[in-house]
């Protein structure tokens, strides 16, 4: 399976929107360089401890797709707050994978949740619990480099 990145995107801090970047820059144990989990300023992070499945979030262009039909809705990758947006590859099937994008190599770790701030965006759980399976997949950095909108993800 081939996928195809549609956006990159990383944000300082927990209340800052989520910024597209043409090329991001992934460390081991670290996660995204200038990321809010890099810095160690994320909603969860808790400082100076490194956790893994927080280094990069990843999510289908075709689930965003789907849930802006399905309710009427216009969001787009950086309402779900994830790092990096894909096409053409089943995420749910990554867990406890190793894949690679680029030269870097990650590793599914579990499945996210739809985000606090999706919810208090559209002001209505129910639909926020509608995407519990397609919100996207937490992974770690088992190789670090850098990903731009050229790489593509190989499983």
């Amino acid at each position: 399976m081939s996928g195809k990145i549609v956006s990159l995107l990383i944000s300082k801090d927990v209340k800052s929107p989520m910024q597209k970047v043409n090329q991001i820059v992934l460390e081991e144990g670290k996660g995204i360089f200038g990321d809010r989990y890099y810095e160690q300023k994320g909603t969860f992070s808790t400082e100076g401890k490194v956790q893994p499945d927080r280094d990069v979030t990843l999510i289908e262009v075709e689930n965003i797709d789907e849930f802006n039909k399905q309710f009427d809705e216009s969001l787009t990758g950086e309402d779900f707050r994830r790092n990096i947006v894909i096409s053409n590859c089943d995420l749910n099937n990554l867990v406890d994978k190793e894949f690679q994008i680029g030269k870097v190599v990650l590793k599914g770790v579990r499945l996210c949740k739809p985000c606090e701030y999706l919810s208090d965006k559209l002001g209505n759980e129910k639909l926020v619990d509608s995407m519990s399976d397609k919100a996207g997949l937490r992974a770690t950095i088992i190789k670090g480099g850098s990903i731009d909108m050229t790489s593509q993800v190989e499983v």
